[in-house]
């Protein structure tokens, strides 16, 4: 925690505490109580749904300082989840890319070969070079 969350923190517990206060007995007991009875109704322990908490708050990006002097940028799933998802597309891409190149040539095969030209026209180097010019 930084020092400034360290500050806030102590604001709320100073407010929560002085609200409690003005709590009669009874009713902080009654609090308590059914507290305990609907964590007992669950069946979790008070520390595991505590720990579940924090984790719950922890993912939620909460508190989460993502400035440069934060760091924690770095550090979070989701970052590292857009990256991942942005290489698999990019790489998807480009094979789906080469797939298309590769059934163009495919056809362009196909069709050459069965065509009604000579063997010999295929052997010709005028034909190289028109098979390989490019229409404007």
């Amino acid at each position: 925690m930084t020092i400034e969350d360290t500050q806030f923190a102590k604001k709320i517990t100073t407010y929560l505490d002085a609200g409690t206060a003005e709590l009669k007995s009874g009713t902080a007991y009654r609090l308590q109580q059914a507290r305990a009875a609907a964590v007992a109704r669950i069946g979790i322990p008070a520390a595991v749904e505590a720990s579940e908490s924090r984790l719950a708050h922890a993912f939620s990006g909460a508190g989460r300082s993502s400035g440069p002097s934060g760091g924690s940028l770095w550090k979070s799933g989701r970052l590292w989840f857009g990256i991942l998802l942005i290489a698999v597309a990019g790489f998807g891409y480009q094979q789906w890319r080469v797939v298309q190149q590769t059934r163009e040539i495919e056809e362009l095969d196909a069709q050459i070969l069965t065509s009604d030209l000579p063997i010999d026209a295929y052997l010709d180097q005028g034909f190289k070079t028109w098979l390989t010019r490019r229409e404007p």
